[in-house]
């Protein structure tokens, strides 16, 4: 059961968010209200600053107490359409401070200016600069949340196929990963969603995806070749309309012999850790992806 204050904000979302039809929306208003969920202050323990890796813009949010090389490299979500380093800071201050290691967060090109594959060439840069400024892979964890998920699944496909030294692992918050919107959670959760319905997320897509075949590997990640990847933590809710976006990705993860665990939380929102610490889940499941950070990283 979740939390009173999950709860209540759960009818928040559903109350103010879910009636507005967010594929039609104007990216620039999207981006704007994103961003307006961002903590306003940097807090104790935590530094912020703009950094410029390589090609790619972001934010290095570093853990006063980083243990040394511990890095994560970090996708924001917002469908490849808004979100930014900013909207991310909630749960990427946290989890710097948790994991004491030095996030890098990446501002990735969005569409429908930049379509794919602009965001996993993006991705690929950002995580080829920090192997060039000598930070160990066995030190490094990729992590995002819905497309940010998606995209950090299709930087290891992309290091698979380049040659790129693996990372340590991955963690995945609520991942988009089947831009092709085939999965049945999509309508059986769609009630339940507290976010989305259907139509945002199938018409959305075609915002980045533009022509491009929508399955796709690297659009969609969920239909990839998932042998040999790292170890991969993934999160989701039961009642996200996005919820078989994770569960089939599990379990291709496992039939293809990858080190895979997924957490399933019950009634909360999508991507709940972006809010944190607005109530205590949130703190909960960014805690539980600092200790994987830190195992896979010693």
């Amino acid at each position: 059961m979740p939390s009173l204050r999950a709860l209540l904000f759960n009818t928040y979302l559903k109350r103010t968010l879910k009636p507005r039809p967010l594929h039609l929306i104007d990216p620039a208003v999207l981006r704007s209200g994103a961003d307006a969920i961002a903590p306003k202050k940097t807090p104790a323990g935590v530094t912020c600053e703009k950094v410029s890796m390589g090609s790619v813009a972001g934010e290095r949010h570093g853990a006063v107490n980083a243990e040394s090389g511990r890095t994560v490299l970090y996708f924001h979500g917002g469908g490849y359409v808004f979100g930014s380093a900013k909207y991310a800071r909630g749960l990427t201050f946290d989890l710097a401070r948790k994991s004491r290691a030095d996030i890098f967060s990446v501002d990735y090109r969005l569409g429908p200016e930049h379509k794919f594959p602009a965001a996993v060439d993006d991705a690929v840069a950002a995580y080829q600069w920090l192997l060039d400024d000598g930070r160990n892979p066995a030190s490094i964890i990729i992590g995002g949340d819905s497309a940010g998920g998606g995209l950090s699944l299709a930087l290891l496909l992309s290091c698979k196929e380049r040659g790129l030294s693996m990372p340590a692992g991955a963690v995945l918050f609520s991942p988009f990963t089947d831009l092709a919107a085939t999965g049945p959670s999509l309508l059986f959760n769609e009630k339940s969603d507290v976010m989305f319905k259907k139509v945002y997320i199938a018409e959305g897509a075609k915002r980045y995806l533009g022509d491009a075949d929508p399955k796709s590997p690297l659009a969609s990640p969920l239909f990839g070749d998932h042998q040999g990847l790292p170890p991969i933590l993934s999160f989701v809710s039961d009642n996200e309309a996005l919820y078989n976006d994770t569960t089939r990705l599990h379990e291709k993860l496992v039939d293809a012999g990858v080190d895979a665990k997924l957490v399933t939380e019950k009634g909360l929102a999508h991507v709940w850790p972006i809010f944190y610490p607005r109530f205590p889940e949130a703190g909960k499941t960014i805690s539980q992806a600092a200790e994987f950070v830190v195992e896979k990283t010693a």
